[in-house]
């Protein structure tokens, strides 16, 4: 997984890409833990909005995107154009 600046959505968004897990440890909880981190990584970079894509046969993505807090929105701009599915977390703005 990997992260980048989202500019086209927002000035503080980062958008999440290219989650993948090999399917002999796909059910191992390794998924949300490197998203857990794209988060950290993330917030580390001063963004309120995480955005990502990925596509409805991806079940199994989208139940874990949900489960970690992240809400379906429309298509935003710089999705991937092959992409089905939309989901934004805004991150929480604790000040120090």
């Amino acid at each position: 997984g990997g992260i980048r600046p989202a500019p086209a959505v927002d000035e503080h968004a980062i958008e999440i890409k290219r989650m993948w897990v090999h399917p002999a440890w796909r059910g191992a909880g390794l998924g949300s833990r490197v998203l857990r981190h794209l988060e950290a990584l993330a917030e580390d970079r001063g963004c309120s909005r995480l955005v990502l894509d990925t596509n409805g046969v991806l079940a199994e993505a989208i139940a874990m995107y949900e489960r970690s807090g992240y809400r379906s929105v429309p298509r935003y701009p710089g999705s991937d154009p092959h992409a089905t599915h939309f989901f934004e977390k805004v991150q929480s703005s604790d000040p120090a």
